[in-house]
């Protein structure tokens, strides 16, 4: 199966693991020619922060296609499967870092308390009449001093405190305030399931890999989600298989077996309980 390009960061030599695009360079970039296609679903192995300034357009993550005008911030965690429209009409800027820049240079407190941000399982990624004009000011002024031993520290906290910002004005964020005690083990959850999908989809081999009881997996799950575990394992495959078909020209049988499937008709009654409709219906209308 041609699997969805992965896209590594790749920013200014003198500045590790940060960076900062006008949407005029990004369209250079673009014009000039990459090594994937930003118009189609490709994933990112770092984050990034789409902040639009005037204009309006649409973007699309998760084949889910957001509306974005002046104040509109678009979050994109690692992982996620992204789209550029194909004519991009809009000013902005495109902010994108490390996750290594994220736990060298930010603090311990900021980490856990902007963590919710860019789970995307939570937190919906666009936040609409944000003020972005003080925070891209600031980046600029300190990217135009030239290179310095504390330049990378000054830009990572402009960046740690924009994102504070944002999360405390997150309306979202107040259900894992009230269950942070849990939120590790939530966590622990996501991750496994994005690594061992397609091994199980069976609650209990989750529970028994983080040494819980399935019960109380279930009951940390809800605190999150308001969902089962069960509910969240079966989301995440159905995700996966929606970027697999929209993004890839591999058969439906070879996606089957791509996500865990040992035969095509489990895969297709698994499908259309969770999305209604069967796999190839949503291949045509996608």
């Amino acid at each position: 199966m041609n699997n969805i390009p992965s896209i590594a960061f790749e920013g200014q030599e003198h500045i590790r693991d940060f960076d900062v695009l006008s949407m005029a360079e990004l369209s250079a970039k673009i014009d000039k020619g990459l090594d994937h296609n930003p118009w189609q679903p490709h994933r990112i192995t770092f984050f990034a922060l789409l902040l639009v300034t005037e204009g309006s357009g649409y973007h699309k993550i998760d084949l889910k296609t957001y509306p974005v005008k002046k104040g509109s911030v678009l979050k994109i965690a690692k992982g996620q499967v992204h789209a550029f429209q194909e004519d991009i009409n809009y000013e902005g800027a495109l902010v994108i870092f490390t996750e290594d820049f994220i736990l060298k240079y930010f603090s311990k407190f900021s980490i856990e308390y902007i963590s919710h941000l860019y789970n995307y399982h939570l937190s919906e990624p666009l936040v609409e009449n944000t003020r972005l004009e003080p925070f891209l000011k600031q980046l600029g002024e300190e990217f135009k001093r030239g290179p310095s031993v504390a330049q990378q520290n000054i830009l990572a906290k402009i960046l740690e405190l924009y994102l504070l910002r944002l999360e405390r004005d997150d309306a979202s964020t107040s259900l894992v305030r009230q269950n942070q005690p849990h939120y590790p083990l939530f966590l622990e959850f996501r991750n496994l399931v994005e690594k061992q999908y397609v091994k199980t989809r069976n609650v209990k081999d989750y529970a028994e890999m983080l040494h819980v009881s399935t019960a109380h997996l279930n009951q940390v799950v809800k605190e999150f989600t308001l969902n089962t575990a069960k509910h969240f394992i079966d989301g995440f495959v159905i995700l996966e298989t929606k970027r697999a078909i929209a993004s890839t020209n591999s058969s439906l049988k070879e996606i089957a077996y791509a996500m865990g499937f040992d035969e095509v008709t489990n895969f297709t009654k698994f499908f259309k309980k969770h999305s209604g409709i069967t796999p190839k219906r949503f291949k045509a209308e996608f």
